[in-house]
């Protein structure tokens, strides 16, 4: 609780030092220590019910559909037939339920490792736990990593939906885990991975973006805006298989009615494609002398 001052819940991190952002705070729902990190719910004034884990800001209300819907849709709508997914971590649900009213994922297999994490989505955020009783999911609390090891070649995409390089999340990010997703994809599979912010992780970014490029063909970043985020945007790591998979052209496109008619909120098949564009001090980094239009960069 000593994160709450005066009112105000402020996101005080030596991942972005000298910067926080901070929430006014009118009603403190929920508090305890999982096996594996903090848990907090709170209402804010403008966000909604936000939860936070190890003091740093997951998700709210007001905000959370533009990091699921992404995180969701920029993979299967990249795959031409995206069946049978697997999201790690994503104990709350919300790519979950993006995945849920998909037409063509027919399998969802969630692995959380924190159970707690799930008991309290179903419990305080209705709206984003809602598909975790869907007849399409199968929820799997372990370790990930275990978990991929034992399902080789059986997935179309997988989604590592983790907090950030820290505590239990920190072996998410690192050229091992890549090694082992890559055995559980089927042929022409593809990933998603939480991506960190530009701004923020550029060196984690680029040191991701190399050792990914060491395993597959195609390798790309999307942006994503979400407002609550440090620096208000985070990104996302995508990898195929495929030689082919040209990550900005969506295997299939939506029209304005049928985005309406799915619900979604923040994607669309313009933002699928706008998202792959990165900054040029980014790209200078990530890509360097490579052509980035091309040859899966």
């Amino acid at each position: 609780m000593d994160v709450i001052r005066d009112g105000w819940f402020s996101e005080v991190n030596p991942m972005w030092p000298g910067q926080c952002l901070s929430l006014q705070v009118t009603k403190v729902l929920h508090q305890e220590k999982s096996k594996f990190q903090d848990i907090m719910v709170f209402e804010s004034r403008s966000y909604g019910k936000t939860l936070v884990l190890d003091g740093v800001i997951q998700l709210t209300e007001r905000d959370e559909f533009s990091y699921q819907e992404m995180m969701a849709l920029l993979p299967v709508n990249s795959h031409p037939n995206p069946e049978k997914v697997l999201v790690i971590g994503g104990g709350d649900g919300g790519v979950v339920r993006e995945l849920d009213r998909h037409p063509n994922v027919k399998e969802i297999v969630l692995c959380e490792i924190d159970e707690k994490v799930i008991e309290v989505a179903k419990k305080f955020f209705p709206n984003l736990s809602c598909s975790l009783q869907s007849p399409k999911l199968h929820i799997h609390v372990g370790d990930g990593f275990q978990y991929v090891k034992e399902n080789p070649g059986r997935f179309d995409v997988i989604i590592t939906d983790s907090s950030d390089p820290v505590g239990p999340a920190e072996a998410l990010f690192q050229k091992d885990y890549y090694v082992l997703l890559k055995s559980a994809l089927r042929k022409g599979g593809l990933l998603c991975s939480q991506g960190e912010s530009l701004w923020l992780n550029l060196d984690l970014i680029k040191d991701m973006y190399s050792f990914c490029e060491e395993l597959f063909p195609v390798v790309r970043y999307a942006q994503i805006a979400v407002p609550t985020y440090p620096c208000g945007s985070i990104g996302c790591l995508l990898c195929s298989t495929n030689p082919d998979t040209d990550f900005p052209t969506p295997a299939r496109t939506y029209t304005s009615e049928e985005v309406d008619e799915m619900g979604w909120k923040y994607y669309n098949s313009e933002i699928h494609t706008a998202s792959f564009a990165i900054p040029q001090f980014a790209k200078a980094i990530l890509c360097k002398e490579k052509n980035v239009n091309g040859n899966g960069h």
